[in-house]
């Protein structure tokens, strides 16, 4: 009859791991406020978007983003349709939802 030995040492590291991954879901849990330069990465923008950065595309776009208030005053449909125009989303809602998900996968597994 065989048999198979295994030295255990890398369970150790599994153990690590998904202590690291409970304490940083823990950390997540409730309501977090994320900036936009969190959710949209340089990275996350050039994946999905004609623009390598934010700011880019706040100019590119046809409105004076300043402040958080200036981006509250625009229009949820012409902006879903700056987005439509300039991204692969359809809605600024999809592209929001992507860069929520993306930004909570950085925080979970540093990707």
């Amino acid at each position: 009859m065989f048999e198979i030995r295994f030295k255990g040492d890398g369970f150790d590291k599994i153990k690590r791991d998904l202590e690291s991954f409970q304490k940083k879901a823990k950390e997540m849990e409730g309501t977090n406020s994320i900036s936009f330069q969190e959710l949209f990465t340089p990275e996350f923008l050039r994946k999905y978007t004609s623009f390598i950065s934010l700011n880019e595309m706040f100019e590119k776009s046809e409105f004076t983003i300043n402040s958080q208030e200036d981006f509250e005053k625009i229009p949820e449909g012409a902006w879903d349709k700056f987005i439509s125009a300039n991204s692969k989303f359809n809605l600024w809602k999809e592209m929001l939802d992507v860069a929520g998900k993306e930004w909570v996968a950085r925080r979970l597994f540093g990707k």
